[in-house]
């Protein structure tokens, strides 16, 4: 049986795809088929590689790459000397910031001229916004550390690259510093805006508050004090002056009880019977001088004498008629002494329980004054609450924000001098010698590669799936048939010197490609 391809008999199994050869064979039968194919194959190679080639000559850019390091500084000596006077803008987030800076519009127009993209200022807008949105996407910003600020450009160009990335370094610590600043100042000018706000509402508060006390005697600090404690003593006054009017009532009805039970005179006494009370005075006198002295002394001769005459007088009263002695008015009335005492005393109570009812009204009238006045007093007390509410409020706010106010104005000044973050240059850029990123080297070298996998790939994919039979072992295998014989084949001479002619082929463009190659390399080499 002849060793070339034979159509696969019936009774061969058509799902399975899998060779049932060694791989030894395996192996022939890719020599065998690349050996037919080779120029195809070569062909394949030389395509792919010169593709490879010139692809990283023409389309793939050399990108260099540049960077410059941004140190951030908020703690200095003075930090701690302001602490709680002064306050520092710095940011915590660092790349953020920076993100917002350098991918601004403003930075972006400047990064276009230092650029040298729009010299002649002839670029349209359209042009220079999509020119904007690719400098923006080839800018990297980093933070490696919370301190540290890292700006990475990468161009075509190695001298630009180097502009663009000095120059977003200086335009972000200038923006940055100028926002620090900015950002202190229109804090200082709120603040003043606010403290000016709230004077004015002070004072308006101030003069609401004066107005109204001026109008209302009442509302003065203290008022409700001074009018309580004088209810309090009117009260007192009022209680004690009733229980004393009380007291001088009950007082005047037993002086008027008693009075009721006494008569104004007290007896009726005839001359005779006070002429013989006289005699029996100067009687009892005699006995008492006779006691010391005798008959002679000149004391018991006037009582005698006095005697003698009161006996005469005694004896012309009853020689007196009746109605002579009743029409000269020979009788005495005497007064009752109590009577005229207890007319007096009731007088007197009479006029004390006058004045006390007087004083009693004058302070029932002074206290229903004072209670009308705790009345409104009592009702102007929530207006005056209100208003000196009001006034404190605004007083607290107005002094808060003056001491906010120098504070603010201590960070402005820190940050008009830069004594608070402070930015520096740690690592300046550089001009960068050589390109980084995916190098020609790296495209030749993934195009030779690729040139010779895809060719064997081809190669095995047409051996695996071709449905012809191409090994002896396969006819036993699939038919189950013994195999008898194998006939090999023999090329002729016509077929050995196309096979020849074909290997010449093959390996004159393998050369040609690495020929190719090594020109490019030198040239390469000799311009870097």
């Amino acid at each position: 049986m002849s060793s070339n391809a034979l159509p696969v008999p019936q009774r061969a199994s058509s799902g399975s795809a899998k060779p049932d050869i060694s791989p030894i064979d395996y192996a022939k039968l890719l020599i065998k088929e690349g050996r037919r194919r080779i120029v195809t194959l070569a062909a394949i190679f030389a395509a792919i590689s010169i593709l490879a080639l010139l692809v990283g000559l023409f389309v793939l850019a050399r990108n260099y790459t540049a960077s410059v390091t941004i140190l951030a500084q908020d703690s200095d000596i003075i930090q701690p000397l302001l602490e709680g006077r002064a306050v520092s803008t710095g940011v915590a987030d660092r790349a953020g910031m920076a993100r917002q800076i350098i991918y601004g519009r403003k930075v972006l127009s400047e990064i276009v001229g230092v650029g040298g993209w729009d010299r002649d200022g002839s670029m349209s807008p359209v042009a220079k916004d999509r020119l904007m949105e690719d400098i923006r996407y080839r800018a990297v910003v980093t933070s490696p550390r919370p301190d540290l600020v890292t700006i990475t450009y990468r161009d075509t160009d190695p001298e630009r690259t180097y502009r663009v990335t000095d120059a977003f370094g200086a335009q972000f610590i200038s923006e940055a510093l100028a926002a620090k600043e900015r950002e202190s100042r229109e804090a200082y000018e709120f603040i003043d805006k606010q403290v000016q706000a709230y004077h004015r509402k002070l004072t308006d508060a101030e003069n609401n508050l004066q107005e109204y006390r001026s109008r209302n005697a009442d509302a003065q600090p203290g008022s409700a004090t001074d009018v309580s404690s004088r209810i309090a003593a009117l009260r007192t006054q009022v209680e004690q002056t009733r229980m004393s009017l009380l007291e001088q009532e009950s007082r005047e009805n037993s002086i008027a009880s008693q009075l009721s039970g006494e008569s104004a005179v007290t007896s009726v006494q005839t001359r005779e019977t006070l002429y013989r009370t006289q005699l029996i005075e100067l009687q009892a006198e005699l006995d008492r001088l006779m006691l010391t002295y005798t008959e002679r002394h000149p004391d018991v001769m006037r009582v005698r004498h006095q005697m003698e005459d009161i006996q005469r007088l005694i004896e012309q009263e009853r020689n007196r008629p009746a109605t002579a002695r009743s029409g000269t008015g020979s009788e005495d009335s005497q007064l009752n002494p109590l009577y005229q005492e207890l007319r007096s005393q009731l007088s007197q109570s009479r006029r004390e329980v006058a004045a006390t009812r007087s004083r009693m009204g004058v302070a029932e009238s002074l206290l229903n004054t004072e209670l009308d006045r705790s009345r409104r007093i009592a009702a102007s007390e929530s207006v005056l609450a209100e208003l000196t509410r009001d006034y404190e409020v605004n007083r607290e706010i107005y002094q808060d924000l003056l001491r906010r106010r120098e504070n603010a104005r201590v960070s402005m000044g820190l940050d008009q001098e830069n004594r608070g973050l402070t930015l520096r240059v740690q690592d300046p850029a550089i001009m960068p010698l050589r390109p980084t990123g995916l190098r020609l080297m790296h495209i030749a070298l993934a195009g030779l590669l690729a040139g010779i996998a895809i060719p064997l790939g081809l190669l095995w994919l047409l051996v695996r799936f071709d449905p012809r039979i191409r090994s002896p072992q396969l006819v036993e295998t699939r038919s189950r048939y013994p195999l008898l014989a194998s006939i090999p084949a023999y090329p002729s001479p016509r077929e050995r010197r196309r096979q020849l002619m074909r290997m010449a082929v093959a390996a004159s463009m393998v050369l040609a490609v690495v020929l190719l190659y090594g020109a490019t390399y030198v040239y390469k080499s000799s311009l870097g």
